[in-house]
């Protein structure tokens, strides 16, 4: 048995030998693992690419209108109006009247200066 705490030279310096190859058989599997998920990542790009000018060469048909979103309202029309103000606006509106925004329907927003009045 090994007395561990009163080591020889020639025993230490086997188990730092011993312990830096392990930590750099570790480092190199670890490269290894590394470069073949760079190989892997690097032949999906490239299939990629090589699909995408295959789909780009068809003529696209135009895309359907989206729908509106659940409890939109259609469009909004703003003259002279910020879309932060209106949207402050709307809001403001919505918490006055005590319904949810989604309930209201704006039509227009225009601002009206001092002087138009």
């Amino acid at each position: 048995m090994t007395d561990l705490i009163n080591i020889s030279f020639g025993d230490a310096a086997l188990t730092a030998l011993l312990g830096y190859l392990v930590v750099f058989f570790g480092l190199v599997l670890l490269m290894v693992v590394v470069m073949i998920m760079g190989r892997i990542m690097v032949a999906q790009a490239n299939k990629a690419k090589t699909a995408a000018p295959a789909a780009a060469a068809e003529p696209a048909a135009p895309a359907p209108e989206a729908p509106a979103a659940p409890g939109s309202a259609g469009e909004l029309k703003l003259y002279n109006t910020d879309p932060k103000d209106a949207a402050m606006i709307m809001a403001i509106v919505a918490d006055s009247l005590g319904k949810p925004i989604n309930e209201l329907r704006f039509i227009s927003i225009k601002e009206v200066k001092e002087d138009e009045v």
